[in-house]
């Protein structure tokens, strides 16, 4: 045999090792395919995009999105509500088969799972009374020791909260209606959270005085997360977001959840 043929082979051999056989490329589509249930984590308390109504049942833009999935899947969903910290150690253990709870897409987060959209952009936000904000100017005018800032635990806006204001005290929440109620209460000056947490917070307590910038400190883009070593489960939910956005379904989900405010009602 000669070198040249030697090294050949062995490359070969190495690429067999490397790149996926097709049954494990495809091992986790297959699996939920049969089971005929796709597993959805979500923390199920981030309006509008996921939140419990009067009886109970969890409901938002997200649930519609993934509701509309599995049903382009042929299969039933089941909503696996945990914490927000949790919820990507549940995709990446494989304990969910997506995630889709206004998880930014980041690069840390990449590292760990993969991502696929954004569905929705959003951005850094402030939700105060309104005499509060009208003594905050800008994000410059947050880093200070006498001033505490809510945010939900494990999330991006906690990381926020550090890199703009390290002098401010963070008070983690384990969900959003906590962190409203101190800024409400007056236990904190405010809550640090997505763009349109802030927006819907005032819708569901109008006569609460509270308030929140018309621009969002930054962007960013709200992805589904997916476990990282099935490609095909990732490129087949890619193809099913591009073609509800290429067809006008997305825009007319956003617009249910975001431009009309009846199912505010529906929220205890």
């Amino acid at each position: 045999m000669t070198r040249r043929l030697l090294i050949f082979l062995l490359g070969l051999a190495t690429l067999a090792v490397l790149l996926p056989t097709t049954s494990a490329a495809g091992g986790r589509l297959d699996r939920i395919l049969a089971s005929g249930e796709l597993r959805v984590g979500l923390s199920g308390n981030q309006p509008p995009l996921n939140m419990k109504n009067k009886k109970g049942k969890i409901i938002g833009l997200e649930v519609d999105l993934v509701r509309a999935l599995a049903s382009s899947m042929e299969l039933e969903v089941k909503l696996v509500q945990m914490p927000f910290a949790e919820l990507l150690g549940a995709v990446a253990m494989g304990d969910v088969d997506l995630v889709i709870s206004g998880m930014t897409i980041t690069a840390a987060r990449n590292a760990r799972v993969a991502f696929v959209g954004p569905y929705l952009i959003s951005g850094k936000s402030l939700l105060a009374k309104t005499e509060t904000l009208t003594q905050l100017d800008g994000d410059a005018g947050l880093d200070d020791a006498k001033r505490s800032y809510a945010a939900l635990a494990g999330s991006t806006s906690a990381e926020f909260v550090k890199a703009v204001a390290p002098k401010a005290k963070l008070v983690a929440t384990p969900n959003y209606d906590a962190g409203v109620e101190m800024v409400i209460d007056g236990k904190v000056d405010a809550l640090v959270a997505d763009f349109p947490i802030c927006e819907v917070s005032l819708l569901r307590h109008p006569d609460a005085g509270l308030a929140t910038p018309v621009t969002p400190f930054t962007v960013e883009p709200l992805g589904i997360a997916l476990p990282a070593d099935d490609p095909l489960l990732v490129n087949l939910i890619d193809n099913f977001l591009t073609t509800l956005d290429d067809t006008g379904t997305l825009t007319l989900l956003k617009a249910r959840w975001f431009s009309y405010g009846s199912w505010v009602e529906e929220l205890p």
